[in-house]
């Protein structure tokens, strides 16, 4: 049986380029690429995490559009990636959603650009584990700005090895990064 995925780009808690936690703005283009990208993979719902009022509500309207207003008949197929983004304050907020009536917390797997000092695995040792039997629901996490706080990668099962060159040379955008890692995870290997 296989587990059931879902995605959450953390808008905060993240750190800036000084390495101060911060809240980053949501991008249209997070919103609409990422959704395409779950939804093409299968993934069970993507989360947009932040804190802000305002953003909430940007992303609340793209959604509209896309759900129900002009964009929604404009582009119908737009819909049903527009159906699995889902807006959260928090990733515990999200995290509760993902769970629902499942009492077994969902495996927590989170991503990074950067080297870590920390134990990190293979995206094919985290393809087996996916593939066990009794998995459940995994959440996988995505960092904007220039990444995920500290608290966030300590709450992680496993942390993926970063995407990209051996050099340390790694600034793909995060819509590169949804899909690369979920192609990498979900996709079938012949």
């Amino acid at each position: 049986m296989s587990p059931e995925i879902h995605i959450a780009l953390i808008h905060h808690p993240v750190m800036n380029k000084s390495g101060e936690i911060v809240t980053t703005a949501v991008t249209n283009l997070d919103i609409h690429d990422n959704a395409r990208s779950a939804r093409t993979f299968g993934v069970a719902s993507y989360h947009i995490v932040t804190p802000l009022d305002a953003q909430v509500e940007l992303v609340s309207r793209i959604l509209g559009h896309w759900k129900d207003g002009f964009g929604a008949r404009r582009v119908p197929n737009r819909v049903d990636a527009m159906n699995v983004v889902e807006v959260s304050r928090t990733l515990d907020d999200a995290l509760e959603k993902i769970r629902s009536s499942d009492p077994k917390p969902p495996t927590i797997i989170a991503t990074g650009a950067r080297r870590r000092d920390d134990q990190v695995v293979s995206y094919e040792e985290v393809r087996r584990t996916l593939t066990a039997a009794g998995q459940g629901k995994v959440v996988i996490l995505f960092g904007t700005g220039y990444g995920l706080a500290p608290s966030i990668f300590e709450r992680a099962d496993f942390i993926l090895e970063p995407i990209g060159d051996p050099d340390g040379w790694n600034h793909l955008s995060v819509r590169s990064a949804v899909a690369i890692t979920l192609d990498r995870l979900l996709a079938p290997r012949r």
